[in-house]
């Protein structure tokens, strides 16, 4: 399901009576069988309004046709559950080659209070609100993971923060900044960005003292790694301990040094990490 979904369901519906129809109105589409090759699995939901849609069960002609269909019924106001068997080769000409049943069912009836949250790809404390950080930040928003998003200068957080960061994303100004690694979950992802090279060198400190990150990535150049390197063997940490920092971080074969550049970058770097620990295990600490 897609992040923020039920919360948006449910502010449809507190909405419906100040604003008229529209709430009451919203179809849910939801996959509830899914054969073969296909594009989103069972338990996808997607909202359908009037004007907006929320979510997607895959894109495509396939959406396309759920969408209408869905607003169809909406105008309707039909009240009773519908279900729709796709073919996809076959009914849609797509070449998954799988088939899928649709839901549809009006909003109202649809209880979303009930749906599950998505399960988080990872978790994330990201340190640093400059120009990187808020770049990683907006890219986050849409994926499904829990971030907390630290600096202990309020003043760079973005103005407009508010407006765009999800519930899944926490911005939090503290200071020392490093005091916050021990909050971490165990097997906490770790990014760090900030201003400051004795900053990030304390935050290195406070997360290999740790030892149970599931990945630390810091911002940098080879150069920079390897001053670090030395520093932390000076002050007794394990070498295949240091070895684990990804530092310089991002995907290899992605070049750039635009700020948005290595957001992507890293970005992909996280979900890839996810991925492998998803299909082989976490890295033992």
């Amino acid at each position: 399901m897609t992040i923020g979904l039920r919360d948006a369901a449910l502010r449809w519906l507190r909405g419906a009576g100040r604003t008229g129809p529209a709430g009451r109105r919203g179809v849910v589409v939801e996959i509830v069988e899914a054969r073969g090759s296909v594009p989103r699995g069972v338990g996808t939901r997607m909202l359908v309004g009037a004007d907006e849609v929320l979510g997607t069960i895959g894109g495509g002609h396939l959406e396309w046709q759920a969408i209408a269909r869905a607003r169809a019924l909406a105008v309707s106001g039909a009240a009773a559950d519908e279900q729709q068997v796709v073919a996809l080769g076959p009914t849609l000409g797509q070449c998954c080659g799988g088939s899928l049943t649709l839901r549809y069912r009006p909003l109202a009836a649809a209880d979303p209070a009930s749906w599950p949250e998505p399960a988080p790809r990872f978790t994330l404390q990201l340190y640093g609100a400059g120009h990187v950080g808020r770049a990683i930040a907006r890219l986050l928003a849409g994926v499904e993971c829990r971030v907390q998003w630290i600096d202990e200068r309020e003043a760079e957080f973005p103005p407009d923060a508010t407006s765009w960061l999800p519930p899944h994303i926490e911005r939090l100004c503290a200071e020392p900044v490093e005091a916050e690694v021990a909050q971490a979950p165990p097997g906490c992802r770790y990014l760090v960005l900030t201003h400051s090279h004795a900053l990030d060198l304390a935050l290195a400190e406070a997360i290999l003292r740790r030892g149970d990150f599931g990945w630390f990535g810091l911002i940098g150049s080879r150069s920079k790694r390897a001053r670090f390197e030395h520093r932390l063997t000076e002050r007794g940490f394990d070498p295949a301990l240091i070895a684990r920092i990804v530092c310089p971080i991002g995907l290899p074969g992605i070049a750039g040094k635009e700020p948005e550049v290595i957001a992507i970058a890293v970005v992909a770097q996280l979900l890839q990490c996810s991925e492998t620990e998803r299909q082989y295990g976490p890295v033992p600490a």
